[in-house]
């Protein structure tokens, strides 16, 4: 199972960083759970970010997808267990469907350091 094309993970523009939607895939294939899918999707983040030179910390907001809200708990665990107690903005809403049968997806906005 990989991404559908075209896809580009992150694009840079004026000082800014918009990560594409990432979800639940290791070595290309999605991962059991939402628990393990969010933990996956910010890691698959974090390597986008730090592949543009910045890191969580630049992070300034992240919109969450989720199939059901009733994942929202097992979601919030990761995530704060990633950004910790000063997390970016964030908005999370529920879906209908995701790529892939994906249970979460997680895009994000990062500010990069000195552009």
């Amino acid at each position: 199972m990989s991404a559908p094309l075209p896809f580009r993970p992150g694009v840079a523009a004026g000082g800014w960083l918009a990560v594409s939607g990432q979800v639940g895939l290791a070595d290309g294939v999605l991962v059991e759970g939402a628990r393990a899918q969010t933990a996956q999707a910010l890691a698959s983040l974090r390597r986008v970010v730090e592949s543009h030179g910045a890191g969580l910390a630049d992070v300034v907001k992240t919109n969450v997808f989720l199939v059901t809200m009733d994942d929202y708990a097992v979601m919030n665990d990761e995530y704060a267990k990633v950004f910790g107690s000063e997390p970016p903005a964030r908005s999370a809403v529920a879906v209908h469907q995701l790529p892939l049968g994906a249970l979460v997806e997680i895009e994000a906005w990062v500010h990069l350091p000195d552009r």
